[in-house]
């Protein structure tokens, strides 16, 4: 099974609690993506891996139209309920590959996409594809986790981030991000930093991780070293593991 199989086989079982889940819907980095668009109301904008629609839902009272694109068809009927439910009609939800997207070149004023890239197999394709729709002068806001520069502390996140989920591909480092979108021709125009707390059992159950697996994985968080224990502040009570510290960046880059 293709990682991109993966992908829909995990969401599409998990949408409705990606609707609820708060670190999606109440995140305060979705409000500093507003904060950061430069808008006048007229874009168009094109929100990639819109997961439960909570970037759409956000964006379509201050911009003209949104397409709210997204691989599993599951989402995008959470996603759609949700957005609608909200009184929103201007929003378009279309199935699709955020690495070969179905649109033409020049299409959109901004592309979005939150919480999802790390899920994408082939990133300079995407990144690629964002450039192509985009009109010249054109804004992505993208917003992902991501991990530390030291390679031991990048190793320890993506292995258990893909333990607790098999469709997760690789939380990038920001060095790399910001590598990989100045090599693509954007400009990055603002950019923040901001910490994580993952919630354990929240955070294993939204991927439906089997009991056993949470055991373990549990297991591996306590044996881990004391100075990956303090980076990530893993906090414990007994032999439980209660949460975690990841984080994350918000950028806003601008086609040339």
């Amino acid at each position: 099974m293709d990682l991109k199989k993966d992908v829909q086989k995990q969401f599409g079982k998990s949408a409705a609690s990606y609707v609820s889940s708060p670190i999606h819907k109440d995140g305060k980095d979705l409000q500093k993506l507003i904060e950061m668009a430069q808008l006048t109301g007229k874009e168009e904008l094109l929100d990639i891996a819109t997961g439960g629609g909570h970037t759409a839902n956000a964006f379509a009272p201050i911009v003209q139209k949104v397409i709210a694109l997204d691989l599993t068809q599951e989402m995008l009927l959470a996603a759609e309920k949700f957005v609608t439910g909200n009184g929103n009609q201007n929003v378009t939800f279309v199935k699709g590959d955020a690495e070969k997207l179905p649109f033409l070149n020049d299409s959109f004023d901004i592309v979005t996409c939150r919480i999802a890239p790390h899920h994408f197999p082939h990133i300079h394709q995407f990144i690629a594809e964002v450039f192509r729709v985009l009109k010249s002068g054109g804004q992505f806001l993208l917003d992902d986790n991501v991990v530390p520069e030291d390679d031991i502390y990048d190793q320890f996140y993506n292995k258990i981030e893909k333990w607790r989920d098999y469709s997760h591909f690789r939380a990038w480092k920001k060095s790399e991000w910001i590598g990989m979108l100045e090599s693509a021709g954007f400009e990055i125009f603002e950019f923040h930093r901001f910490e994580k707390i993952f919630y354990y059992d929240s955070w294993c159950n939204r991927m439906n991780l089997p009991e056993e697996e949470k055991e373990k994985l549990a297991q591996y968080f306590l044996s881990t070293s004391e100075k990956i224990k303090d980076k990530f502040r893993i906090k414990m009570d007994k032999n439980q593991i209660i949460s975690f510290q990841g984080e994350a960046i918000v950028l806003r880059a601008i086609k040339i």
